[in-house]
């Protein structure tokens, strides 16, 4: 006997939250392309390696917290 979706929905609505939270993210890890996730990792350490090259050349400046908080309370109120 095949189950449909609308079978499989019902009994899954059923179950408590934390179950509810697992059936969910099985679901959502299926649908990644494991060749993807390797290609993505490979790209971010990428990213990562340049911004930090960037940073520790000189080629860009980087800003306290605080001042990033100023900037954008400036920017916030100027649009006000």
């Amino acid at each position: 006997m095949t189950v449909g979706i609308d079978e499989i929905m019902q009994l899954a609505l059923t179950l408590p939250v934390d179950q509810r939270a697992q059936v969910a993210n099985a679901l959502l890890a299926s649908l990644d392309d494991p060749a993807d996730s390797t290609e993505v990792h490979e790209a971010w350490t990428a990213e990562i390696t340049s911004r930090v090259d960037d940073i520790t050349s000189g080629r860009v400046q980087t800003i306290s917290h605080d001042e990033v908080k100023a900037k954008l309370a400036e920017d916030r109120a100027a649009r006000q």
